[in-house]
C-alpha cells in the first residue's frame, strides 16, 4: 500500500510540473552568457538547470537544455557567443529541467546520456526523439574541439541517472545536479537518490579536479573546487545534525521545529529550504 501510495504521489507530481512549466511565461528569461576556459562557456537563466556549451573547429556540444519554450533562446545565445553546427546533446540526469529541450534539439544532435536516463525518460512517455540516441553504463569520452570530454556515471546521489561532464582540456567539470553552489541540494528519492550516495559520489569527484577548474553547477553560480568542498561539508554537517536527532528519537516534526545551526541558514534560501531538506535526509535515512 505505502508503495502504491509513493508512486502514485509521483505520478501527481509530474502532471503538476508539466501543467506549470506549460503555463509558465518564458519570454522575459534571458541568459547570461560566460566564457568559462578554453572551449567551455557557461549559460545561465536561473530559472533551470545550468547549461554549459564547447564551441570549436568540430561544432557545438550542449550539456543539458534546460525547457522546451527555451530552446530558440538557447540558440540564439549559442549564436552570440559564436555559432556553429550543434553536433551533440548531453544530460547529465533525466529531471525535466535538464532534459525539457531535448524535442527540440534531438532533431539536430545526437542526445547522449546514462542508459537510465533513457529509461526514465521513456517511461514518460516522451517521444523517441527526445530519448538519448546513445547510451552507457559507466564512462563514455567524446574527442570534440581539441579535447577529451569525459561523462562519467555516478549512481545513486541525486538521481540513479547522474553523470558528471569532465572538458579535460579545458579543466572545466560540469557536476550536473550532484552539485547545487551555495544551496541545499534536491535528492530524489523517488527516483533512485539517496542522501549517503550523493555525499559519497562527491567524495569520489572531489579528490580528481585538477587545482584551479571551473565548476559548473546544476544550480548557482560558476563555481571553484573550494565552492564544491564547502557544498559536500554543509551535507556532511547538516546530514550528521539530523542524524544525531533522529537517533535521540526525535520526530520529523521536531526537527523540523528545532531547525538546523545557525551556520547554515542561508543554505535554505534556493529551492530547497531548511525545512524540505531536513525532510529528504529524515527520509532517506529512515527508508
Amino acid at each position: 500500500m505505502k508503495r502504491r501510495m509513493l508512486v502514485s504521489a509521483a505520478a501527481v507530481l509530474l502532471v503538476t510540473a508539466h501543467v506549470a512549466v506549460s503555463q509558465r511565461d518564458f519570454s522575459k528569461v534571458e541568459f547570461e552568457r560566460t566564457h568559462v576556459a578554453g572551449a567551455v562557456h557557461f549559460l545561465n537563466s536561473g530559472v533551470a538547470g545550468n547549461l554549459a556549451v564547447s564551441m570549436g573547429e568540430d561544432g557545438v556540444l550542449l550539456v543539458d537544455d534546460q525547457y522546451a519554450p527555451l530552446a530558440d533562446k538557447i540558440r540564439a545565445s549559442i549564436e552570440e557567443i559564436g555559432g556553429g553546427k550543434l553536433k551533440f546533446l548531453v544530460n547529465t540526469h533525466y529531471h525535466g529541467d535538464h532534459t525539457g529541450g531535448n524535442a527540440e534539439f534531438g532533431e539536430e544532435a545526437a542526445i547522449i546520456g546514462h542508459a537510465n536516463v533513457r529509461k526514465r525518460l521513456a517511461s514518460q512517455e516522451r517521444p523517441e526523439v527526445a530519448l538519448p540516441a546513445v547510451t552507457f553504463k559507466d564512462s563514455v569520452t567524446i574527442h570534440f574541439n581539441g579535447e577529451a570530454i569525459e561523462i562519467v556515471h555516478l549512481p545513486n546521489g541525486h538521481t540513479d541517472s547522474d553523470s558528471v561532464v569532465y572538458f579535460r582540456g579545458s579543466n572545466v567539470v560540469h557536476m550536473g545536479d550532484l552539485f547545487f553552489s551555495g544551496l541545499f541540494p534536491f535528492v530524489d528519492l523517488k527516483a533512485g537518490g539517496d542522501v549517503e550516495g550523493y555525499m559519497s559520489n562527491l567524495e569520489k569527484v572531489i579528490p580528481g579536479i585538477p587545482a584551479g577548474a571551473k565548476i559548473i553547477p546544476g544550480h548557482g553560480p560558476l563555481s571553484t573546487l573550494d565552492d564544491l568542498k564547502a557544498f559536500h561539508r554543509a551535507m556532511r554537517e547538516t546530514t550528521g545534525y539530523i542524524r544525531g536527532q533522529m537517533d535521540s528519537g526525535k520526530s520529523l516534526e521536531q526537527i523540523q521545529a528545532a531547525g538546523l545551526p545557525s551556520e547554515w541558514e542561508e543554505w535554505g534560501s534556493g529551492f530547497i529550504s531548511e525545512e524540505r531538506w531536513i525532510s529528504i535526509v529524515y527520509n532517506s535515512y529512515s527508508g
